[in-house]
């Protein structure tokens, strides 16, 4: 093909628009992916609204891609990238490598990260060029839909988990059903942790249910949040995946001795906790960040193998604006997806 439709937003907030464009040809040590699936993400709204420094406009959003290899730049073969390869690229879209992080072996707070859609045109599109350390493989019991989500909502969500202090038995919190929050339910339920879902309104205990959870607080129930979680013997973690601080600030007090609070959802307002709450009961907060392209590989690996996939809406990418306003209106249950047909 000799052009490729992208859906662009020409200034800040501003409609999304189809338009076209010549076929770009990749760099040294980049490929070209033919786009199957593009998840949208709540964090796409950052580059759509330029409030992240450095976007430019037009702005070609999307970093849940998920295709095929179809073109190979120099060097990319050396990495046995092949074309026909299906991959995805998610928020982890290259590094520097040169960085003290980079050099660390740290790349996922690379200092020169990568994004899709905000360093490179991401995935609402047919086509999206990306550098080599950014692909992971799909494994073949995954559709494109489902790998799309998994590089982004999905690789957030296991990472936190498996990087924490929570052993199998341990009682395990998930603040949040949504978009990632339906993910950690599942991953914690298949990691062997005694596992609690938090939501707002009682309706939300019977999906909880059909998650895997063993329990289910209704954070505006007459009981706290933090006293729930003590009475089921305090939670060794919280995931905190949905973004409002004060609720993530009043599952503090259900940690357990050392217990850990693991923020992914985010909110421009502080969390408010005090330093008593921390240090009486060596408690700690960590923030995380997604994963790199191996970390992804490994995320779709353990959801295939053990059954996990998003919840997912497919719309076409001629739709792009009304699959965007569903995820920002929080009507999307779980993750709206977008395919180039």
């Amino acid at each position: 093909m000799s052009s490729y439709r992208v859906a662009q937003v020409a200034t800040p907030n501003g409609p999304f628009e189809i338009v076209e464009r010549e076929v770009p040809h990749p760099g040294p040590r980049h490929v070209r992916i033919a786009v199957e699936a593009c998840g949208i993400c709540h964090s796409d709204d950052f580059f759509v609204s330029g409030g992240l420094p450095g976007v430019q406009f037009p702005v070609v959003a999307g970093h849940e891609v998920a295709g095929r290899i179809e073109e190979l730049g120099e060097g990319a073969q050396d990495n046995n990238w092949n074309v026909g390869d299906r991959v995805t690229v998610g928020w982890f879209g290259g590094s520097c490598g040169h960085c003290t992080p980079c050099r660390q072996g740290d790349f996922i707070v690379c200092e020169s990260l990568k994004v899709p859609g905000w360093t490179y045109d991401g995935g609402f599109a047919e086509s999206i060029v990306a550098p080599v350390d950014a692909l992971a493989r799909i494994p073949d019991a995954l559709t494109a839909a489902d790998a799309g989500p998994l590089a982004c909502a999905g690789v957030t969500t296991y990472n936190g988990l498996r990087r924490s202090p929570a052993q199998p038995g341990d009682l395990v919190a998930v603040l949040g059903i949504g978009g990632l929050g339906h993910l950690a339910v599942q991953y914690a339920v298949a990691m062997g942790y005694e596992t609690v879902a938090i939501a707002r309104g009682p309706d939300r205990a019977e999906l909880a249910k059909q998650l895997g959870a063993h329990h289910y607080i209704d954070s505006t129930g007459s009981t706290s949040v933090a006293d729930a979680l003590q009475a089921l013997g305090g939670a060794k973690v919280v995931i905190a995946t949905a973004g409002a601080s004060d609720a993530i600030a009043a599952t503090v007090d259900g940690l357990s001795h050392r217990g850990e609070l693991v923020v992914i959802g985010v909110d421009p307002d502080p969390v408010l906790i005090s330093p008593a709450q921390l240090i009486m009961r060596a408690r700690t907060v960590r923030g995380h960040p997604s994963g790199t392209a191996q970390d992804v590989q490994d995320t779709m690996a353990f959801s295939a193998l053990h059954g996990i996939r998003p919840v997912v809406e497919v719309m076409p990418l001629s739709q792009t604006g009304e699959a965007y306003q569903k995820m920002l209106a929080g009507r999307a249950r779980f993750r709206m997806v977008l395919t180039p047909t």
